[in-house]
């Protein structure tokens, strides 16, 4: 099953993917700015990266993708993929697109892959679980925000 790097002409299809599986978790008022998100994935310094996954019957058709950033673990001494969203498309599911996009990701470092899913996700907790992926007990994630000065 094909999965390769987003490029600029993507971007329209990326952002697509972040607003539909923003409705899916019934978020319905996320708009993306086309223009700022291809500076920041495709400008003179990438901020983030894509990976999209297309079933294999239908080449020319996007079917989920996976938006990530590198980061680095001191305590392992190596970089890691921090994942801010896979989504695969309500009907491309079940074909083992999600295992491919993750595949893909791990084999792209020698660190660890990451990520957050929003508790009472049954169903992603569950296809985590049956690749492997351990939750991380002990921890709790902090989000810092500047406010506008």
């Amino acid at each position: 099953m094909p999965v390769r790097d987003a490029v600029a002409g993507d971007i329209e299809e990326i952002c697509a993917l972040i607003e539909e599986h923003a409705v899916y978790e019934d978020k319905h008022d996320l708009k993306l700015d086309r223009r700022e998100m291809a500076g920041f994935l495709f400008g003179p310094d990438p901020k983030a990266w894509v990976l999209l996954a297309t079933p294999p019957d239908e080449p020319g058709e996007v079917a989920g993708f996976a938006f990530c950033s590198w980061n680095f673990s001191t305590w392992e001494a190596r970089p890691g993929i921090w994942l801010d969203d896979l989504f695969v498309r309500p009907e491309h599911r079940r074909f083992g697109l999600g295992r491919e996009l993750l595949g893909e990701l791990s084999a792209r470092t020698p660190g660890r892959v990451e990520w957050d899913m929003q508790e009472g996700n049954e169903k992603g907790e569950a296809f985590y679980a049956q690749l492997g992926a351990d939750p991380v007990p002990g921890w709790i994630r902090y989000r810092w925000r500047p406010h506008a000065g």
